[in-house]
Formats: structure tokens, C-alpha cells, sequence
């Protein structure tokens, strides 16, 4: 049996640290989805009890740029914090990281809550309140991003930072599956996409989000954000750059990394 408490304490001493450490799946082979999302629980937990809040979640691997980048076939999801959140324009300290890499997504932000027993894509449209561009800053604990399913969902599903713009959308004016991305690093187009490669929409990326943690004894609430995962593969990003994701009838955020 895992020992849950020991895992999650390894990848809290790599962040503190700032050093990597090799795959939690390399030295415990009978890892199981379950103690994956224990470990993680265990360090929000930790978190939580240090200040932070629960600002809403994160859905990872939900495109296939993304599952190609790292060799991982299936999504999962990661807590966001009050504390991981960065205001656009403004510097966000790379020393903050180990590893960071910056993806363009589509936020939702709700307006009410999302409950079971069974969440269609219908109630995800209804309970939100708006969307919003946004880039998220990936990190990992795991050394060189050698990670598998479990090893990043212990990690919180790579979570770093993430930035969200200021200019809410309400979902009646954009159909966000067509909704076409340019990301930009330093004024360089560095890739393109558009919505659909989300799970075919963000609409059902929140929608998979919301019966996952049903499942798993938690919900979305109102004023939760939900990134609802990268559009493109993410890139590496370093102190200097400026990353601009700029999707179509959604507006502009800029990522200034210092």
C-alpha cells in the first residue's frame, strides 16, 4: 500500500526545494489512480490550512497536442488556489517554478453551482456565468516533465499559476468549439488552435470536470473557475518573455514573466 502522506511530502519538499525529483511511479509500482488524487489532496489540504483558498479547478490532457506532449491518453483535473493566481500585465516571478510552461485556455467562470447526480453540457452553459481568455503557467515537481497519469495527478495535475483576463463573454454571443486561438511569445506566433481540440468543446471539458469530482465527493461552486485546458501545446517560458493568447470574439491576456 502507497504510504500517501510520505508521496505528497516528496513533491512539497521538491516545490519548497525548487528541485525536481524523479517519478512518484518510478519507486511505487502499485500506484493506483486513487492514491493519486490522495496525494494531491494532502497537499491542498496543507495548503488550505496555510491561507490559501480554493479559487475552482483546473482540467489537464484534454487536447491532443497536449496527451501527444507529454505521452499521457487520458484528462484529469487539479485544484486552483487562491494563491497560484497572477494578474494580467503585471510580472509573474519564474522563480516561483521548477519548470514552467505556459498554455492559452478558455476559463468558464460560474454563477451558481454545478451539483449531481449527473452533469450535462446544458447545465454547464446555464451555470456559467461568462468565459474569459486565460493562460495557464504549467509546472512540474517531477523531473525533466517525465511524468505519466499518476505522477502528474499527484502533482496536482502540473499546476502552477494561471492568469485570467478581464473581459467577460457571456457564453450566448461565442460558440467556444470555434472559437480560434493565436498564441504568442514575444510578439511571435508560436502556435494556433481553436476550442474544438478540447475535448471537442471547453463546454464538455467542464462538463467531464464536474461528474469527476462529483465522484469523487466534491462539486463546483459559484464563482469557481474552470480552466478548461490548452488549446495548443504549451511552451516553455523563461524570465523576459511575454506570452499573449489571443482568441477570437474572447479578447487578449498577456502572461510578463520576470
Amino acid at each position: 500500500m502507497a504510504d500517501i502522506h510520505a508521496l505528497a511530502g516528496i513533491l512539497q519538499a521538491a516545490q519548497l526545494s525548487r528541485t525536481p525529483v524523479p517519478p512518484l511511479t518510478e519507486s511505487n509500482a502499485g500506484l493506483t489512480l486513487d492514491d493519486a488524487y490522495a496525494i494531491q489532496q494532502v497537499q491542498v489540504r496543507a495548503r488550505i490550512a496555510a491561507g490559501a483558498v480554493i479559487a475552482g479547478y483546473k482540467v489537464g490532457l484534454t487536447s491532443g497536442a497536449m496527451r501527444q506532449q507529454f505521452g499521457v491518453a487520458e484528462s484529469d483535473f487539479g485544484h486552483l488556489l487562491s494563491d497560484m493566481e497572477y494578474v494580467a500585465d503585471a510580472p509573474v516571478p519564474v522563480r516561483a517554478f521548477l519548470q514552467p510552461r505556459a498554455e492559452p485556455e478558455i476559463a468558464l467562470i460560474l454563477g451558481r453551482p454545478l451539483t449531481g447526480p449527473r452533469v450535462t453540457v446544458s447545465e454547464v452553459v446555464a451555470a456559467t456565468a461568462y468565459a474569459v481568455p486565460a493562460i495557464e503557467i504549467i509546472d512540474s515537481r517531477i523531473a525533466d516533465w517525465r511524468i505519466s497519469l499518476l505522477d502528474t495527478v499527484a502533482d496536482n495535475a502540473s499546476s502552477g499559476g494561471f492568469v485570467v483576463g478581464q473581459s467577460p463573454v457571456p457564453l450566448d454571443r461565442i460558440d467556444l468549439a470555434l472559437t480560434g486561438c493565436v498564441l504568442r511569445r514575444n510578439g511571435r506566433i508560436v502556435s494556433t488552435g481553436a476550442g474544438a481540440a478540447v475535448l471537442g468543446s471547453p463546454l464538455h471539458a467542464a462538463a467531464w470536470l464536474a461528474n469527476e469530482l462529483i465522484g469523487r465527493g466534491a462539486q463546483l461552486a459559484a464563482g469557481h473557475i474552470i480552466l478548461t485546458g490548452s488549446i495548443t501545446a504549451s511552451i516553455p517560458v523563461q524570465a523576459g518573455d511575454a506570452v499573449t493568447a489571443t482568441f477570437d470574439r474572447l479578447g487578449s491576456v498577456t502572461a510578463l514573466f520576470d
